[in-house]
């Protein structure tokens, strides 16, 4: 039995009496062709039954229907709730989602921009290493949206985690601690200068002596390094970059026979899966990440419609209000974090 082919734009357009351009402007910019013509034109693909590929649409209409999202480390936790976030805006609006790792390399972060370019409609950055530079020439080129980052002229989205930094800060100062350690994250991590730069004037508000250990993986496995360096400055309190790091601090602390919280405090930073569950329970900065996710794709899906203007995301879909609401959509969208108070925090010893 034969198998029927599947018809083409060519069987179409020879179908309706037209050129095969003038049917691909018909199904693809209907409003650039006689308004007959493309009615016919229409009819005749859905009579034949014509589904263009996704290529062949790429080609059409200069669109793929795929936006990707960069992360600097697929496998950390942090941004399963931004991939879920950003995957499902995307979908319901009918782009399908590709992710990219790019290893806490700026390296390949900045090579992997540059081959998207042409195989995405645009993409969500999130937590990039690269420079302002750097990204502002990626966004000439390319449509984006950062996350964790502000950069003038591109849309973004910035999770408050310096804010929630002070907020553990003044917990442990509430709590009799003097000399606290933070356990900064890696060096080509914006966000880690922002949470440095909050946490510094904090500590001299608050009569606290803060010493910056690092910087360090935001993985597990530095934790031990991380831990070593605080009980050598005399800490009785540890901030880490995040909870993976945090769980390292944890895991060397018990097998160094230090207890926590009687000898040493632990905060972590993200509230990932399994914050909760780790002995003693973690202490740490909570993020609406998924919410994060939500409004990136919001952004990039205005900008990519041309109407950044008239539909710019409000946040009213958001559980929480945004703390500060762009006037421009060019502004970041600033989203507040909660401190998450557990069992690895205490009074000083």
């Amino acid at each position: 039995m034969a198998v029927r082919r599947q018809p083409t734009l060519r069987d179409v357009a020879a179908a309706a009496g037209v050129a095969v351009s003038t049917a691909s402007r018909a199904l693809t910019r209907p409003g650039r062709v006689n308004a007959d013509t493309a009615d016919r034109v229409v009819a005749v693909a859905k009579e034949l039954g014509y589904i263009p590929s996704a290529s062949a649409r790429a080609l059409l209409s200069g669109r793929t229907a795929t936006v990707a999202l960069v992360l600097p480390d697929v496998t950390n936790p942090f941004f399963f709730g931004l991939v879920r976030g950003t995957g499902a805006r995307l979908r319901e609006s009918g782009y399908v989602q590709v992710l990219a790792d790019t290893e806490e390399s700026a390296e390949v972060e900045a090579d992997t921009l540059r081959k998207l370019r042409g195989q995405v409609d645009g993409a969500v950055l999130a937590a990039s290493r690269l420079s302002d530079e750097q990204i502002a020439a990626a966004a000439a080129d390319l449509a984006l949206v950062v996350v964790n980052r502000t950069i003038p002229g591109t849309p973004g989205v910035l999770l408050d985690t310096a804010g929630g930094m002070v907020r553990a800060l003044e917990h442990l100062a509430s709590l009799g601690h003097r000399r606290v350690a933070y356990a900064s994250g890696p060096a080509t991590s914006w966000s880690d200068g922002r949470r440095r730069e909050a946490l510094l004037p904090a500590a001299a508000r608050l009569g606290v002596e803060l010493v910056v250990v690092g910087p360090y993986a935001p993985v597990r496995q530095a934790g031990a390094q991380a831990a070593d360096a605080a009980l050598a400055a005399g800490a009785t309190a540890v901030v880490a970059f995040n909870d993976l790091l945090a769980f390292g601090v944890l895991e060397r602390l018990d097998a160094l026979g230090v207890p926590v919280p009687e000898r040493m405090s632990v905060i972590g930073c993200d509230d990932i899966f399994g914050a909760d569950l780790v002995r003693p329970a973690l202490t740490t900065v909570e993020s609406p990440v998924e919410r994060a996710g939500r409004m990136a794709a919001d952004l990039l899906l205005a900008r990519l419609e041309g109407d950044q203007t008239d539909d710019e995301p409000t946040g009213a879909d958001l559980d929480d209000e945004p703390l500060a609401h762009p006037r421009d959509a060019a502004d970041p969208v600033l989203l507040p974090t909660h401190l998450v108070v557990r069992s690895s925090t205490g009074a000083a010893g």
